[in-house]
């Protein structure tokens, strides 16, 4: 089976909304749109008062790393101020009450990936556009689309892959088209048969194959990915494309294709509402509906909540409150019982090296984590701190229960401000 050096096997729980159909989530009555979702924030082009239309571009920037936002509803802007966001800040984000009549913005013909505001579908939000447009001297051999979905609890991809399989397959076709890469692979961990045989037949004869990876953590991520199916290696500091192919999601393919049929950009998601809720559930939810009214939708909390997390338990984000909006890259809300959080006393090293037999990455996560708390932040940098890539593994094994990514994230993040 292809996979990986490093990893764990996890309990999944993914019973609670495999094999569940897509359905419509309820359409929000105030859509709440962040001006952030993808590389650097957008400025406004609506007003408050404004009337707009689903669709409807709201804001843009002139940045390379960006992508525009769009409305999800019709309706008027009531404010345009901070919202909380969910990377845990606040950002300007656009007020839109609902009119309720779905009025839609006119179509783009040939709408291009940038002009759709599409971005990466996994959880990344990295802008779809830039990927697709490698640097000048990168020859591009093989796209990969992530259908793995090794994280906990989370089932839209797989959902996704069960109901528009077709769709998938035909936006990787445009991605080659567009790189002009000769090989697509879809990857499909084997706790998903029946999602690889839907690929699979969708598949056909084309020059695309769908193969089976080993069900383990962190088996999507986009260096494990390569390595699994190509045996090479991205190069430290470096991205796939610096070795001869791109990684994309099945998400994110089948936003480009639908955009693409549709002439319209990107303003709804499939995302999985699971954990402690009356009825989980894979949902196709407009962006900027807040994460009470997706509870709601699935009857409301089961048991005794404790703690709500935006992805999954591994690498998402623990929320402060529930007003918080779905952006696009959104894969799930996650909510959990007061018995599955435990709070630990953090201790010292032992140095049983659990982290580093782990490490997907092959860092050594309990030294870098020894730098940052002694605020030798450049030594965190030399020793490889930026090739982590914050799956939360270390964190996981470590019998003394050591924050290891937090200290991690804050070596990166000291790095970044400088």
């Amino acid at each position: 089976m292809k996979t990986f050096k490093g990893g764990i096997h996890l309990e999944y729980h993914k019973e609670l909304t495999a094999g569940k159909p897509i359905r419509d989530a309820k359409e929000p009555k105030t859509a709440v749109i962040h001006l952030s979702q993808g590389g650097a924030i957008c400025q406004p082009l609506v007003k408050v008062g404004d009337p707009v239309k689903v669709g409807q571009k709201l804001g843009d920037s002139d940045k390379l790393i960006s992508a525009p936002v769009h409305s999800s509803v019709s309706g008027k802007v009531t404010a345009i101020e901070n919202a909380p966001h969910p990377s845990g800040a606040v950002s300007k984000a656009v007020y839109i009450e609902s009119d309720g009549k779905s009025e839609k913005a006119e179509s783009i013909r040939n709408i291009s990936v940038r002009e759709a505001g599409i971005v990466g579908m996994g959880g990344g939000s990295f802008p779809a556009h830039i990927k697709l447009n490698p640097t000048i001297g990168h020859n591009i051999d093989t796209v990969i689309l992530n259908g793995a979905e090794c994280e906990p609890y989370i089932t839209c991809d797989h959902a996704l892959m069960l109901e528009e399989p077709r769709s998938i397959v035909e936006g990787l076709m445009g991605i080659l088209n567009t790189v002009g890469a000769k090989h697509g692979i879809i990857a499909i961990e084997d706790n998903k048969p029946d999602a690889y045989k839907k690929i699979k037949d969708a598949v056909g004869q084309t020059n695309i194959r769908a193969v089976l990876v080993e069900t383990k953590y962190p088996e999507g991520g986009e260096k494990e990915l390569v390595y699994a199916l190509l045996k090479r290696e991205v190069p430290s500091g470096g991205f796939p494309m610096d070795i001869g192919c791109i990684v994309s999601n099945v998400g994110t393919a089948h936003a480009i294709n639908r955009s693409q049929k549709t002439g319209m950009p990107l303003t709804e998601r499939v995302i999985t509402v699971t954990g402690a809720v009356k009825n989980p559930s894979n949902l196709r939810v407009k962006v900027g509906t807040r994460i009470i009214d997706l509870i709601d939708d699935c009857g409301g909390f089961a048991g005794n909540p404790k703690k709500v997390i935006l992805g999954g338990p591994m690498m998402g984000i623990t929320q402060h409150t529930l007003e918080t909006p779905i952006a696009k890259c959104t894969t799930c809300v996650l909510v959990l019982d007061e018995k599955d959080v435990k709070l630990f006393e953090e201790q010292s090293c032992i140095r049983c090296c659990r982290c580093v037999d782990t490490c997907p990455v092959q860092l050594m996560p309990n030294f870098l984590a020894d730098y940052s708390q002694n605020e030798m932040y450049a030594k965190a940098i030399d020793n490889g701190a930026m090739d982590c890539i914050e799956c939360g593994i270390c964190s996981y094994v470590c019998p003394t229960r050591r924050e290891l990514v937090h200290w991690i994230k804050l070596a990166k993040a000291k790095k970044a401000k400088k």
